[in-house]
């Protein structure tokens, strides 16, 4: 493509440039196109490139191992061959003499030729390359994106329902030089035949365009033979109704990237029929709102996966901002399936001091086969409920929120093999340092569910705040483990129940005293106060506190980029060139 200053900007656009992708924005709208998530494209673009090389790394595994087996068999069949040579025919010796011991001027034996008796030739392994489908792709940046900056890709499907949107995606394609190209050698058929030279027909371009309906494209790759390695879903508000779809068209081990962004449905109790109608759950009205809203989505994924015998592994589950963005891995095994209940909670949250219980829908129950020595593992109903009517904590009342995923929302060997890439490849990314500060957290945080904050703590008890670092290493030496969590600053992550958070907090304000005549008999903070901790808590400095995130200077969580940042505002004009052709 040629230089930005070269490119020609038509009257009524402005040209968005953003990493190696340049754009014209029509100034109407047509197109949604928010540059506050180019955090959230560059993210992607390094997931699905690690994918994809991981991807590529086990098929090229899979093909020297097969190689291996045709050499051998080759060697095999060549060894065989040679002693057929030499052994000596029927009613002759040895030597090539008669039966009656005279020797005869016969021809030489010509044995047959055999397929596996020429030396196996090894050829050189074919990466593997592979498919994006962007459902919602508006101005077709991120699909451009991935042409570009991903190197095993074959190619991009960008689809929109908006013929506006499309217009501009084909628009920004061809200034990308993404377009169909017209192949300049000539057909060497036609030459060695003699017939005049021509051009070859155009190359299918490697980012291409679908007007059409999102699922209605998906479910068209449903069977195994069309399915995608990678389905990327980034509406503007909830991507539910493109969750079905997708788990059914792309590959078996293939990724799934979702964006939702309707965080005053899953981080939020106002509209809790919303969230059910959306992700089959209730949501949480708690400081830890954002990671239920992770695994309301989960959730969401997992049970559609479920009805086609498939599973999910998430990769990486990030709050974001406004939104929520998650890397899902679908695989097929049935065992798997059938564990997938065990990873599905409901929680019972205290709407006063926040405290919550945790609820399994199923508990695996593993036995040794007596026959066969194999572990089988059995899926069975869980005893419920796990808590009295009020909280034991506070006595304060609690709602029910999910069912929710309860397993771990990231895979750490995969977030380290993001990290590595991005430290090779930082300059190739313009939101570089805050992407390796929250890699970096989520690498480390543990699979528990739910954080929290010594702030919002300190505030049920009406105490000073004790740092980070005191909690920390009351919990550590109190034999729990902590971790940052990704979603909030200043929070953490522990192994503790909340009843042995409480209990640091009891034992901090025994050297840092509440003034308990400003305190209401009926408050949270008096029924928190009644109850002794039930182990002495030490606050003094512990290792292990202070985790890899905290050892170096990172940007883990948002700075406002501008003055009024957001969601954005949804394209109005989609529709439009749709409705001048109706029009008489």
């Amino acid at each position: 493509m040629s230089s930005q200053s070269s490119i020609i900007i038509p009257e009524g656009f402005t040209l968005h440039t953003e990493n190696s992708a340049s754009i014209l924005l029509p100034s109407s709208n047509e197109a949604f196109l928010n540059p506050v998530q180019e955090f959230n494209r560059d993210m992607s673009v390094a997931c699905i490139r690690v994918y994809s090389e991981e991807l590529n790394r086990d098929k090229e595994a899979k093909w020297r191992r097969k190689q291996e087996f045709k050499a051998k068999k080759a060697e095999l069949g060549s060894q065989k061959s040679k002693a057929k040579k030499l052994k000596p025919s029927d009613g002759t010796s040895g030597s090539g003499t008669h039966k009656n011991g005279t020797e005869e001027d016969a021809p030489p034996v010509q044995n047959p030729p055999l397929e596996n008796s020429a030396t196996f030739k090894v050829s050189e392994y074919p990466s593997y390359t592979i498919e994006i489908l962007e459902a919602l792709s508006a101005t077709g940046l991120r699909s451009i994106r991935y042409a570009k900056e991903i190197p095993l890709v074959k190619h991009v499907i960008a689809n929109d329902l908006s013929p506006s949107a499309v217009e501009a995606m084909r628009r920004n394609i061809n200034l990308n030089g993404l377009g169909l190209q017209e192949d300049p050698q000539p057909d060497t058929a036609h030459k060695e035949s003699g017939a005049n030279s021509s051009p070859k027909k155009p190359q299918l371009d490697k980012v291409r365009v679908n007007e059409g309906d999102a699922c209605a494209l998906m479910y068209n790759h449903r069977s195994e033979r069309n399915r995608v390695d990678v389905v990327d879903l980034d509406p503007y508000g909830t991507a539910a109704p493109f969750i079905d779809g997708a788990v059914q068209c792309v590959k078996d081990g293939g990724l799934l990237c979702v964006t939702c962004t309707d965080l005053s449905v899953l981080a939020t109790t106002n509209y809790p029929e919303k969230c059910f109608s959306n992700y089959g759950g209730i949501p949480v009205k708690a400081e830890y709102c954002h990671e239920a809203a992770l695994r309301l989505v989960l959730h969401a994924i997992s049970t559609s996966a479920a009805r086609y015998g498939r599973y999910i592994q998430p990769l990486l589950s990030l709050s974001i901002d406004f939104y929520v963005r998650m890397f899902v891995k679908v695989k097929s095994q049935l065992i798997e399936v059938k564990k997938a209940a065990s990873k599905t909670a409901t929680y019972y949250v205290c709407t006063r001091c926040q405290s919550f219980y945790e609820q399994p829908l199923a508990k695996l129950v593993e036995q040794v086969n007596e026959k066969t020595g194999n572990i089988d593992v059995q899926v069975k109903t869980q005893v419920g409920p796990t808590v009295p009517e009020r909280c034991t904590e506070c006595d304060g009342t609690l709602h029910i929120a999910g069912p929710m995923w309860s397993g771990p929302l990231h895979d750490t060997a995969y977030v380290d093999k993001v990290l590595e890439h991005l430290e090779a490849n930082a300059d190739h990314y313009g939101t570089a340092t805050r992407m390796r500060g929250m890699l970096t957290v989520a690498k480390e945080e543990l699979p528990n569910a739910f954080y929290f904050t010594p702030a919002k703590i300190s505030g049920f008890f009406h105490c000073t705040c004790p740092s980070l670092d005191d909690v920390a290493s009351a919990l550590l030496h109190a034999g729990h483990s902590i971790s940052r969590s990704h979603a909030c600053p200043g929070s953490l992550k522990t192994t503790a129940s909340r009843q042995d958070v409480h209990d640091v907090f009891r034992g901090w304000i025994k050297s840092h005293p509440v003034k308990m005549e400003n305190i209401s008999d009926k408050s949270t903070a008096r029924q928190l106060l009644a109850k002794d901790p039930r182990f002495e808590a030490n606050f003094k400095h512990h290792s292990g506190s202070v985790t890899p995130s905290s050892k170096v200077k990172l940007v883990r969580y948002q700075q406002n980029p501008t003055a009024y940042w957001g969601p954005g505002t949804k394209a109005t004009a989609g529709n439009k060139r749709k409705r001048e052709q109706e029009e008489p």
